[in-house]
């Protein structure tokens, strides 16, 4: 027979088992959690690392030029370009100045007497040196490609086929051409700086619109959407493009231009937002002091003309209808 507790013994003494037993299992499943979190944790950092290595091997292919093999040749000049000589392209231009109705005009967006002009400036910052493979594009041909895109925005391939050059050549001759021009006709458009000088415009005016100062408006330039500029540049014409905002004379020619601000932005915006405008306001662009017109007792300022994108303002007169409206 098992012995078995005394039946008079304290209650807390015949529980004294049960109480070891429970504290004993408590600690077992404590260290079999411990167990299993220690696991974990050697799988994390598995994994944390696994990851490291990952993002490494990614960065390294990402910032490094992977060689591809070298492809031979399929030809040396494509045929469309091998009759393209300095006679071919010089005979090309000849033919459009004997050409009558003002064909090379048409072609460049000016004169003879003013391309000549140009190609005599630019000529030493934009010729190139003949190789022993091949003749250099000479500098009258380099400006008329320029000219024609800048005059009609053509693409580059476009214009390959036209001037028989390839479009990556294109894409080098255009910037080089217009960052030369850029250089030899900085001291060429200049805004009025002195009283005699605004009086001598509004000459040009004087006519048709006394006290005028200037025509001034704005046109959007469609571009290819720069990334991550969502409608930014997005215009109400549903295209992208940058603004040329400028400001001529009567004989249309520019004494002010803003360039490069988004297409979404309205002329009257930009407008307030330009170097012109502040100096306006600043009363730094030595305008006349306001006087009478013919037959009026009355001081007028003087005042650059514009369309109803415009604000009116002492300054800036709009259209008559776009006041009405």
């Amino acid at each position: 027979m098992r012995d078995s507790p005394m039946r008079g013994a304290p209650r807390h003494e015949a529980r004294g088992h049960r109480v070891y037993s429970r504290s004993k299992h408590r600690t077992g499943s404590l260290c079999r959690f411990v167990r299993v979190m220690a696991k974990n944790v050697e799988i994390c950092v598995a994994v944390a690392y696994a990851a490291y290595c990952y993002y490494k091997y990614l960065h390294i292919i990402s910032t490094s030029k992977i060689k591809k093999p070298w492809k031979k040749r399929r030809w040396w000049v494509k045929s469309i370009k091998r009759n393209r000589t300095r006679e071919h392209m010089d005979r090309q231009l000849s033919e459009l100045l004997m050409e009558p109705g003002g064909e090379f005009e048409n072609f460049t967006r000016m004169s003879l007497a003013d391309f000549d002009y140009l190609l005599n400036i630019v000529s030493p910052m934009i010729s190139k040196k003949d190789i022993s493979m091949r003749q250099a594009i000479t500098p009258k041909i380099r400006l008329a490609i320029t000219l024609r895109y800048l005059a009609t925005g053509d693409s580059f391939k476009s214009l390959h086929y036209l001037f028989k050059v390839s479009s990556e050549i294109i894409s080098r001759i255009a910037p080089e051409v217009c960052a030369a021009l850029n250089e030899a006709l900085k001291d060429e458009i200049k805004m009025p700086s002195t009283t005699d000088e605004w009086i001598e415009i509004e000459k040009g005016f004087r006519d048709n619109f006394p006290h005028a100062i200037g025509a001034i408006d704005g046109t959007h330039v469609v571009i290819k959407c720069p990334d991550h500029t969502g409608s930014e540049y997005y215009n109400y014409k549903r295209t992208f493009s940058i603004v040329l905002l400028a400001v001529v004379d009567s004989k249309y020619r520019f004494i002010f231009c803003d360039i490069g601000s988004q297409g979404r932005i309205s002329d009257g915006g930009i407008l307030r937002n330009s170097v012109l405008w502040e100096n306006i306001c600043e009363n730094k662009m030595n305008f006349p002091p306001p006087c009478p017109l013919p037959g009026l007792n009355i001081d007028l300022p003087y005042v650059f003309l514009g369309d109803g994108a415009f604000a009116l303002s002492e300054n800036l007169m709009k259209h008559i209808l776009a006041i009405i409206n």
